[in-house]
């Protein structure tokens, strides 16, 4: 008998008026899986979020927890979920132990219990020591994992996390990855987080790639990597749309102009710009050769960057 998949997403659309938030999006979960929603800000991943946490009913299509249906069947989808916000709701004033007090009662957890349970999410976060603190004392990766805490104190088969990462430095995100990985492969709890952070997306067993409302790749990071034929190479020019018609007219490479960028891909890229340098003399201001990334992925499947340049910087692409 095939085990019923945790989380089951079919032909999900939803709008918002006239504008298009998920686009026939399709993929499953299964039970005790790291798995990650990729995407840019406006890409869908709120949507999808909250689709899933039964807070926004879908315009088509259907979204399932453990076989209920999202929209049909909220109150026991509810009983599998343990959900983590992007925004906090911890109360500043309260302990550790009293906000966790407070969430146990929402779910009719009482007495000696609640308190076996309190005591069993700190010690497995690695926060027992602060049960008596403020939370308003604690730093954000310490927030965090309150806020964790809070989703898994009535034991869920399910944890959601909208953007667990925001506001974390490296290192918190780096200790809340391992904190995720334990809770799936020591207590079989199915995480599903949405996150634009290629490192957090990394540290997955499956994605699902989304952009403009569309699912545009899903599988294991790496497989998606291996999609790519060859290193990455991006060349700076004055002229990037004649540089790319003379390379794909010479070399039969697909080429592609990527904001004002050159970018192909090429076995062993590193010896092939050295042709490329060679046959193009004075038209190539710089160039840079890479391994595949999950953000040359997007790009191949989407044709434009995950992030995009702005006067500051780079931004999550809208």
């Amino acid at each position: 008998m095939t085990a019923l998949p945790a989380i089951e997403i079919e032909n999900l659309g939803h709008t918002y008026g006239e504008r298009v938030a998920l686009r026939d999006v399709s993929f499953s979960v299964s039970r005790g899986e790291l798995f990650g929603l990729l995407g840019p800000n406006g890409g869908g991943k709120t949507t999808l979020f909250k689709i899933l946490a039964t807070l926004l009913r879908p315009t088509s299509g259907c979204a399932r927890v453990f076989g209920d249906d999202v929209s049909a069947s909220p109150m026991a989808v509810r009983r599998r979920l343990g959900v983590v916000f992007q925004s906090s709701s911890l109360d500043p004033k309260l302990t550790v132990a009293e906000n966790l007090r407070h969430q146990g009662h929402l779910y009719g957890l009482r007495g000696a219990r609640l308190r076996e349970r309190i005591e069993e999410v700190l010690k497995r976060l690695g926060i027992a020591d602060r049960r008596d603190e403020r939370a308003e004392k604690l730093s954000g990766g310490l927030r965090r994992r309150i806020e964790i805490a809070k989703g898994l104190l009535h034991q869920p088969e399910v944890l959601l996390l909208d953007e667990p990462s925001s506001g974390l430095d490296a290192g918190a995100r780096r200790d809340l990855r391992l904190y995720l990985r334990q809770l799936c492969d020591q207590d079989s709890v199915t995480v599903f987080l949405t996150t634009h952070f290629m490192d957090e997306a990394e540290s997955c067993d499956r994605l699902a790639i989304l952009d403009r409302g569309r699912l545009v790749a899903e599988g294991k990071p790496d497989a998606l990597k291996s999609r790519i034929g060859g290193d990455v190479i991006v060349l700076e020019t004055h002229e990037p749309e004649n540089l790319r018609a003379q390379i794909q007219q010479r070399f039969g490479n697909h080429v592609s102009v990527v904001d004002g960028r050159v970018r192909l891909e090429r076995p062993h890229g590193h010896r092939f710009v050295t042709e490329l340098v060679e046959a193009f003399p004075g038209q190539i201001d710089g160039l840079s050769v890479a391994k595949p990334t999950l953000e040359d992925v997007f790009i191949r499947e989407t044709g434009h960057q995950f992030w995009e340049e702005t006067p500051r910087g780079k931004r999550p692409h809208a």
